[in-house]
C-alpha cells in the first residue's frame, strides 16, 4: 500500500513573504467541477475537495489566504522544498498521514520552552517540523496525575509564537500511543518512523534515550536513521544560565540530572517557587494560566472573579499574591490588568475597573479565560 502525504494548502490570493498562522475552518464539498486556481492540476484527481478562507493579520495588515484540501485520504505529491518555497499552511486536520515526509523532533514537550523551540528550530532547518510526543505515558506507567505546564487548548497558541524561528511554518504535533512502542528496541523505534510514518529526518537533544528501557542513545539514533535512510540531527541542550533565588532566598536549580539544562522540571519548580521572571526566561514568553470558568463554582464578588482550583486547566504558580498580571478573553488579546490571589483550593482574579466593564461572566464564562503573569 503507497503512503501519500495528506494535508491542506493554502496560498494568499496576494502572495507576500507573511507568516502564516495554522489554523482550520468550515468548508463545504463540491464533487464536480473545479472552479479555475493556480492548483487546478493537482486537485483534479480528487474526487471531492473543499475551499474556505481565512484571515491572517499581520502589523496592522490583513491578508486573505485560499484554502483547497482533498475530502478524503488523499495526498497531493509535493516535497518539502517546494512546500516552504511557496508559504503553504499545513493543516493535518483529521488525517495525521501529514506527517509522511516531514522532519520529527523527539520529546515529551510538556512545557513547550526554549529547549523545544530550539529542537523545532533545527526540524524546520531541514523540513516541515513536527513535534512527535507520546501519549498515555503517565498511564501506562503509573505516574501520578499532575496538570500540563501549557494548557491542551492554548497550545496552538503557543506553537504559532516560534513560526517567526520556524522559516514561517507554526511546527503541529504528532502522538503516538505509548503502549504501542513501549516495548520496542531502539532499532525498531526507528524503523516504525521509517516505515510506518514515512518521516524524513529526526532531530533530538544530546541526551535523548529512546528504546525499551531507555536502552538507546544518540548515537544509536544516528547510526540507524543512516541505516534507515533518514536524516538525524542532534541538538545542543540549552542552558538556564540564571540561577534564581526562591522565594525563602535558597539557590534554585533544576535538580537531579538537568541542573544548569532547561527542562519541564526546572519550569513546574521555578512556578512552585513563584519566580515568575525566571519562568519566563525557560519558555520564551510569559506563563499563561488558562480557567474554563463553565466547570463551575465560580461567583463574581464585587470586582473579582472567584472559583475553584478544579477550573484550571493547568499548572498555576505557587500559592501567593501576584501583581500586574494580564487577563486574556479572547485567547488573543489582553483585556486588562488584574491582580490575582492563588490559595489552596480556589483562585481569585481581582479585576481593575476598565477590566470589569468589559467583563461579562456569563458570556465569558463560557470560553476558556486566561491570566498572563508578570
Amino acid at each position: 500500500m503507497s503512503h501519500r502525504r495528506t494535508f491542506t494548502l493554502a496560498s494568499p490570493l496576494n502572495p507576500s513573504n507573511s507568516p502564516l498562522r495554522y489554523g482550520s475552518g468550515r468548508s463545504n464539498c463540491y464533487h464536480s467541477g473545479l472552479r479555475k486556481s493556480m492548483f487546478a492540476d493537482l486537485l483534479r484527481p480528487f474526487p471531492c475537495w473543499t475551499e474556505n478562507y481565512h484571515t491572517v493579520h499581520k502589523a496592522h495588515k490583513m491578508q486573505t489566504y485560499r484554502v483547497l484540501s482533498s475530502c478524503e485520504a488523499q495526498g497531493i505529491d509535493m516535497d518539502d522544498k517546494e512546500i516552504m518555497r511557496n508559504n503553504y499552511l499545513i493543516d493535518c486536520g483529521a488525517d495525521q498521514e501529514c506527517v509522511v515526509g516531514g522532519v520529527v523532533a523527539l520529546g515529551k514537550f510538556d512545557a513547550l520552552h526554549i529547549g523545544h523551540r530550539e529542537l523545532a528550530i533545527q526540524a524546520s532547518k531541514a523540513g516541515i517540523p513536527f513535534l512527535l510526543s507520546f501519549a498515555g505515558i503517565a498511564e501506562v506507567l503509573g505516574w501520578p496525575s499532575r496538570p500540563p505546564i501549557v494548557a491542551n487548548c492554548d497550545r496552538k497558541r503557543v506553537l504559532s509564537t516560534w513560526a517567526p524561528y520556524c522559516s514561517n511554518i507554526v511546527p503541529l504535533e504528532y502522538q503516538i500511543d505509548f503502549s504501542s512502542v513501549r516495548h520496542l528496541s531502539p532499532r525498531q523505534f526507528v524503523e516504525k518512523l521509517s516505515k510506518d510514518l514515512r518521516v524524513s529526518g529526526v532531530v533530538a537533544g544530546e541526551n535523548y534515550r529512546f528504546g525499551y528501557k531507555a536502552c538507546g542513545n544518540v548515537q544509536d539514533l544516528i547510526s540507524l536513521c543512516h541505516e534507515y535512510g533518514m536524516s538525524a540531527h542532534i541538538v545542543p541542550s540549552v542552558m538556564d544560565k540564571t540561577r534564581r533565588r526562591s522565594t525563602n532566598g535558597a539557590s534554585f536549580d533544576g535538580g537531579g540530572n538537568d541542573v544548569g539544562q532547561v527542562s519541564s522540571t526546572r519550569v513546574r519548580r521555578a512556578l512552585a517557587a513563584r519566580d515568575l521572571e525566571h519562568v519566563a526566561g525557560l519558555l520564551g514568553r510569559k506563563h499563561r494560566l488558562v480557567l474554563m470558568l463553565a466547570n463551575g463554582g465560580y461567583h463574581l464578588s464585587q470586582n473579582a472573579v472567584i472559583a475553584p482550583s478544579s477550573c484550571m486547566l493547568n499548572l498555576p504558580p505557587g500559592d501567593g499574591e501576584f501583581s500586574n498580571c494580564t487577563v486574556v478573553l479572547d485567547g488573543e488579546t489582553g483585556a486588562g490588568f488584574c491582580n490575582v490571589v492563588i490559595d489552596s483550593g480556589f483562585i481569585r482574579i481581582e479585576l481593575d475597573q476598565n477590566s470589569l466593564l468589559g467583563f461579562d461572566l456569563a458570556r465569558d464564562g463560557q470560553h476558556p479565560m486566561g491570566i498572563e503573569f508578570g
